[in-house]
């Protein structure tokens, strides 16, 4: 199972948020576990009913627990404490009652503060636990940004990925990683393309050793990270008596990547073919596609025209 910790939590987040602890760090290594698909159950507002693993409280929640008094606000911090939080972050600049921090301190559960205000906390924290408690596998291939697009090109060694990479390239679109592509699952329907940070700007290319793309063709020729939305597979042509490619695709191929059905491109490999060509065009295709222009559907549905015309 994915876990960070509220300690790993404060040292990535600390100087973006202003984080400061409060009292002691007493549970700061109890591990934050993603048991849900959505990072929005384990960071949120004060919530006694679906209570979140990070509880954030501002001056409205803290306005709430000071209507209670005696009796009654004991009740709503053992409501709080009940659930477990991992961590309990006051924001606004916000002092939390004396009440609160013993019984926090009382049970070992950290309490940083902020002065930043508790909607952007929240919302950083989410996006921070979405990435970091992602679904993540490694792909060998080279991904790519074209027009725009994550194009993840992939085939068997030696068919010439890092060539028609570097052809991409010159043509003015953008390396994020080559060889080993980290992918990672930062929502329920998105899958984000990263280049593990040994092999940053670097595209090997047969004959010519390991170039540096970002200092040969500048710093608009890399990406940080591109969202995965095509995948490009280069196919050899195989021997004599094995079947062909499909010529012309009726039904679309996909590839699962972490339960994501990510649409797939077969392109063959022969002398003579441009491939930057075919795979710019198949990239242009597919944006069409996703704006509901089928070119493939429209010649079969003129071909059915023409069909019905000479039947009538």
């Amino acid at each position: 199972m994915l876990q960070t910790s509220i300690a790993r939590l404060y040292e990535d987040n600390a100087a973006k948020l202003g984080l400061g602890w409060v009292g002691s760090h007493g549970g700061d290594a109890v591990p934050v576990r993603r048991d849900s698909a959505d990072a929005a159950a384990l960071v949120g507002y004060l919530n006694l009913i679906h209570p979140n693993r990070i509880q954030v409280l501002g001056r409205r929640e803290l306005a709430y627990i000071d209507r209670y008094s005696g009796a009654g606000a004991d009740q709503v911090i053992a409501n709080l404490f009940a659930a477990e939080p991992a961590a309990i972050i006051l924001t606004d600049g916000a002092i939390g009652p004396a009440a609160l921090l013993q019984a926090a301190n009382a049970r070992s559960v950290p309490v940083l503060a902020t002065a930043s205000a508790a909607d952007a906390v929240i919302d950083t924290l989410r996006r921070y636990l979405a990435k970091i408690l992602a679904d993540s596998t490694s792909m060998h291939g080279v991904l790519m940004d074209v027009l725009g697009l994550g194009v993840l090109i992939t085939g068997e060694s030696g068919v010439g990925k890092s060539e028609l990479a570097l052809e991409l390239i010159s043509r003015g679109h953008g390396l994020v990683a080559d060889d080993v592509v980290e992918i990672s699952r930062i929502a329920a329907k998105t899958l984000e393309g990263r280049c593990p940070p040994l092999l940053r700007d670097f595209l090997e290319v047969r004959g010519l050793g390991v170039l540096n793309i970002r200092t040969i063709f500048g710093q608009t020729a890399v990406r940080p990270k591109m969202n995965l939305k095509l995948i490009v597979h280069l196919e050899k042509s195989g021997p004599a008596g094995t079947a062909p490619t499909e010529r012309l695709p009726l039904h679309e191929l996909t590839e699962d990547i972490l339960g994501m059905s990510i649409r797939k491109i077969i392109i063959p490999v022969a002398a003579g073919r441009n491939l930057a060509v075919l795979l710019e065009a198949a990239v242009r295709n597919y944006i069409l596609q996703l704006r509901g222009i089928d070119s493939t559907q429209e010649l079969i549905a003129r071909q059915q025209g023409e069909m019905k015309r000479d039947v009538s």
